[in-house]
């Protein structure tokens, strides 16, 4: 098989079948978010817009001024939610930062231009709100994984003065992508997304963070070191085509696969939780 072909690479980017365990995988994730919302201070879904699951949960800070870590699920850009990953805000509200966990509408019902949009109005509300709930609105992180990690880099290099009058030119000044993809074209071409994503090549160009400028904020970019050969690519591709000043992180989580690496996120004594502090603490 070669790298255009179609079997190859639903194999390299079909993560439910090459973690034949995901379904435990994901009923831990719920049993552990349902636990904490049900014992660490939250406010959930307060609309950040009318549109679809244009809604989001707050995390809120102990103390005013803190840190602001926004985390954006993956999922193809046509699955799972917001409730999903609750399990990752006690670890950093408990070193005195403020989580906020959107959700967005899924494809095929949106494109992923909608969701990037919804994105860009979710980022404009944590800016807006933050200090209600502890944050400070000038420091303000986004981490995504997966299909998150591209949207999270999409963030980084918005305009944000041109959405709105009131906010200013980097709400953004870092970023952290887990897991992402950042060359869309792969995507477009691989057989068990095409109906729901509808990617044309245009969209191509327009959505791929590989095509943007290097943004003036900072990025992250992590993978399992478990994963295909095509995620540590793409976790390669920001590097190559920012360079290190805008990616001074590039490197693999030894033993995790593509959604155990969330696993390390939410762990404390984890390399990838420190990467998170370490861009909170700078913000």
């Amino acid at each position: 098989m070669t790298r255009q072909d179609a079997q190859w690479l639903a194999t390299q980017y079909d993560n439910r079948a090459r973690i034949p365990e995901h379904p435990q995988i994901f009923a831990r994730w719920a049993a552990a978010s349902k636990h904490a919302r049900a014992h660490t201070a939250v406010h959930l879904d307060l609309p950040y817009g009318d549109g679809p699951n244009e809604t989001l949960d707050v995390f809120p800070s102990a103390s005013a001024g803190a840190p602001v870590l926004v985390f954006i699920h993956g999922g193809w850009w046509r699955s799972l939610d917001k409730r999903d990953h609750s399990f990752l805000a006690p670890p950093f509200v408990e070193r005195g930062a403020m989580v906020v966990v959107p959700n967005y509408a899924l494809c095929p019902a949106v494109s992923i231009e909608d969701i990037a949009s919804q994105m860009v109005r979710a980022l404009a509300w944590t800016h807006r709100h933050a200090a209600r709930y502890g944050g400070d609105p000038g420091r303000i992180v986004v981490a995504g994984h997966s299909a998150g990690a591209h949207l999270a880099a999409m963030l980084l290099c918005c305009r944000w003065s041109d959405v709105a009058p009131d906010l200013p030119q980097r709400v953004l000044r870092s970023a952290l992508a887990i897991s992402g993809v950042f060359d869309l074209d792969p995507i477009r071409r691989t057989p068990f997304l095409q109906a729901d994503l509808r990617l044309t090549p245009a969209a191509v160009r327009r959505l791929s963070p590989l095509r943007f400028p290097p943004p003036a904020g900072r990025l992250f970019a992590v993978v399992g070191g478990d994963e295909s050969d095509e995620f540590l690519r793409q976790n390669r591709l920001l590097r190559q085509a920012w360079g290190r000043h805008s990616v001074p992180v590039c490197e693999r989580i030894a033993g995790a696969n593509h959604l155990t690496v969330l696993d390390a996120l939410a762990d404390p004594g984890s390399r990838l939780h420190a990467h998170a502090c370490r861009l909170l603490a700078t913000a």
